[in-house]
């Protein structure tokens, strides 16, 4: 088997980034780090107030998130001032977000992977 030669930078790029020598490396902006724009990587709370068409709160609502890729839910009931609180939410993934009492739901909403906000702040109407 015949290795081709890449070129002297790209052997010093190697022997750097394996010394962990990265930082000595002239910087070549966002472009030279695959994938990094795109992610969102860490992690949110997802909060806010559930309340009835006549914007009074909802105690003991069930709140219901979704993970859209793993299909996992967790589920949160109300205090008495209609509030709820998901904390470490993956941020890279998409998630539902919804309510339901008394055979009343609200609307979906989603909460997406391209949202950088790490507080989600959502109110959800029963219908």
């Amino acid at each position: 088997m015949k290795v081709k030669y890449a070129g002297w930078k790209t052997g010093v790029a190697v022997v750097a980034l394996a010394a962990g020598l990265a930082h000595l490396l002239p910087y070549r902006g966002p472009a030279a780090q695959p994938g990094a724009q795109a992610q969102n990587i860490g992690q949110r709370a997802v909060f806010g107030r559930v309340t009835a068409g006549n914007d009074d709160p909802v105690r003991g609502a069930t709140v219901f998130l979704r993970n859209l890729k793993t299909k996992s839910i967790r589920s949160f009931n109300t205090d008495e001032k209609g509030h709820f609180r998901f904390t470490q939410v993956n941020m890279a993934e998409d998630q539902e977000l919804w309510a339901e009492k008394d055979g009343k739901k609200s609307a979906v909403k989603t909460v997406s992977a391209w949202d950088t906000r790490k507080e989600f702040d959502c109110d959800l109407k029963l219908k």
